[in-house]
């Protein structure tokens, strides 16, 4: 425990500066290259851009968080799990956080110029992806991003990021179904036929 705490702590702050790095450099640089943005907030209002902007709080508090974790002791501000808070938790939290950035990256590859962060405005060059991991569920990528939800708390097994689990969980269940919606609009019967041969989540 006394290697492995400082390590993981040292280490989610750096992953998650990383993260954000990585997805700010990705989202300009697809904009660069193809002249118009991949990031998708929808109607001021509505439930997709509450989804994005609750999602961007919370991204960004675990963020401060983690880093000032490595220079300031939060961790009673934070209300850590004490029971919660050994050695091989906070491994097993960090092995899964590592699981979702892999598969997020995947995934995400997998989708090439078909990846949107939110729902596109229109459905010009859409394309229904079946194949590959779609085969197996509708939403990898969310799944792959709830992976990375839990691998924080137990990472980080504490009130915050346990608020911050179920927030997220919430957050990614409800965008899946207005997503579909919108998927079920534009493909009609055969986004209806994949839908009946390949579930949701598992």
């Amino acid at each position: 425990m006394d290697l492995i705490e400082p390590a993981v702590r040292t280490f989610l702050g750096i992953f998650f500066l990383m993260i954000g790095l990585q997805f700010s450099a990705r989202t300009l640089g697809l904009y660069a290259r193809m002249g118009f943005s991949h990031i998708h907030y929808g109607a001021r209002g509505k439930a997709t851009w509450w989804h994005r902007h609750i999602f961007n709080v919370f991204r960004a508090a675990i963020l401060l968080v983690c880093l000032a974790r490595i220079f300031v002791d939060l961790d009673g501000w934070l209300g850590v799990f004490a029971w919660l808070y050994h050695g091989p938790v906070l491994l097993a939290g960090a092995v899964l956080l590592l699981a979702s950035f892999t598969a997020v990256n995947y995934l995400q590859a997998y989708m090439h110029e078909d990846w949107r962060s939110g729902i596109a405005p229109t459905a010009d060059k859409a394309r229904l992806l079946t194949q590959g991991p779609y085969s197996r569920s509708r939403n990898p990528l969310f799944l792959a991003v709830m992976t990375g939800q839990l691998g924080f708390f137990l990472a980080l097994p504490s009130a915050f990021s346990l608020v911050c689990l179920v927030a997220g969980v919430l957050v990614i269940t409800r965008q899946a179904k207005e997503e579909e919606k919108v998927l079920a609009q534009r493909f009609g019967q055969d986004y209806e036929v994949y839908r009946a041969k390949v579930p949701r989540w598992f």
